[in-house]
């Protein structure tokens, strides 16, 4: 998104009473963040591709995605502004990172074990070793 392209969008939504900011995410690289709660984020076309989609972040880390608007390469400016402007951010209606990983193809790891822990008998032998060691 261009940033005349942005700060248009941005101006109509704040108009609309949409807590949205210009964000200049790089080197002509340029997207639209909306203000969901004190932490949540929503980021609007910020990747560089066709279309709208947005990523949700708290404090920066992401927790879920507003997948691709389907026809959205097509959209006027107006549909833009509506299209996020009354797009639903709950957290239930969300696809999450997880389920992105699976809908891609890619399975998310499992979760690792944990190592096995040291029997206490083993941890006090040793300490016990060093404090006789200590004391020669």
């Amino acid at each position: 998104m261009d940033a005349d392209r942005a700060e248009r969008l941005t101006a109509e939504l704040r108009a609309r009473g949409v807590m949205a900011h210009l964000v200049h995410a790089g080197v002509y690289e340029f997207g639209i963040r909306v203000v969901l709660d004190d932490r949540i984020e929503a980021l609007w076309d910020m990747d560089g591709a066709a279309g709208l989609d947005a990523e949700i972040v708290n404090e920066g880390a992401l927790i879920g995605f507003v997948p691709h608007v389907p026809g959205s390469e097509e959209f006027t400016e107006e549909q833009m502004v509506n299209t996020i402007a009354t797009t639903n951010y709950a957290l239930d209606t969300l696809q999450r990172p997880a389920d992105r990983a699976s809908s891609t193809g890619t399975s998310a790891r499992p979760p690792e074990e944990p190592p096995p822990a040291t029997p206490p008998a083993l941890r006090r032998q040793r300490r016990a070793h060093w404090i006789r060691r200590g004391r020669r």
